[in-house]
């Protein structure tokens, strides 16, 4: 129950989005749907600063999250992976801008989530992980035109982070997981979610243009794969302003440093 709370505490942006993009569904609004949940994320994410929820940097990192996912949202629509089917002013090229909140709402929960449960890691290998979600991301790109090597970078993924652990504290104990379950279970929760924001309409799939059809369940795979972009960037700035990190960007975490529950 501890545990289900802290993760609650760490998806509130998500949340909240959430709400409000359900709220939007029912309620009579004077702009159109798309431009208001703009503002909507706007107002939330000011407030989440206010409000000390979030800090400064993490409200900068969510931002940088919404630019990176407006650039893979103008791609994917023009490729016509999915579609926005509500009209709106706050539009790009098919894609209206409140999409990049989405992505934010991702690297919202993995920042909180490491503050939250004080996450560390053992035997992070961050030069080859972080070159792996980069390949990653592009091949998300490139995989219109090139041959889609998703799965091989699935089983790399597991071979970089193999024996990687992350160290999180729930009620005062220390726990561990690995890294590449952790990548799994997100991506899995938000596969979940992914078919109740296409039940709101915040977005459709192609076959999902006409009435309603679950997302299909490769999506948790390509979910469980964007995680791993999304852990990377929050692990690179949470390291590198970690005082317990010493060394180079080669260096690999071990249990020496982190295997003792903070007071």
């Amino acid at each position: 129950m501890r545990f289900a709370w802290l993760e609650a505490r760490a998806c509130a942006f998500a949340v909240a989005l959430f709400v409000g993009l359900a709220l939007s569904a029912v309620v009579p609004l004077p702009i159109p749907r798309y431009d208001a949940l703009l503002c909507y994320g706007i107002v939330l994410t000011a407030a989440f600063w206010l409000l000390r929820l979030e800090t400064g940097r993490e409200v900068l990192g969510v931002l940088g999250f919404h630019v990176v996912g407006l650039v893979f949202e103008l791609f994917k629509v023009r490729a016509g992976s999915w579609s926005y089917p509500e009209p709106a002013w706050s539009v790009v090229a098919g894609v209206p801008l409140y999409s990049g909140f989405m992505y934010a709402a991702v690297g919202s929960y993995v920042a909180r989530a490491w503050r939250l449960l004080d996450l560390d890691l053992v035997r992070y290998r961050p030069v080859a992980t972080g070159v792996l979600a980069t390949l990653v991301y592009v091949n998300f790109f490139t995989h219109h035109w090139l041959p889609d090597v998703r799965f091989l970078l699935m089983a790399a993924m597991v071979a970089v982070t193999w024996r990687t652990w992350v160290l999180f504290t729930v009620g005062g104990v220390r726990y561990r997981m690995p890294l590449a379950l952790s990548f799994v279970l997100i991506g899995f929760f938000l596969w979940i979610a992914e078919n109740a924001f296409t039940i709101l309409g915040a977005f459709r799939y192609p076959h999902q243009i006409d009435a309603w059809a679950m997302v299909h369940p490769s999506k948790f795979g390509a979910w469980a794969l964007l995680v791993t972009v999304s852990f990377v960037l929050v692990a690179t700035w949470k390291l590198r302003n970690d005082p317990r990190a010493e060394g180079s960007d080669t260096r690999s975490y071990d249990w020496p440093h982190v295997n003792t529950p903070h007071t």
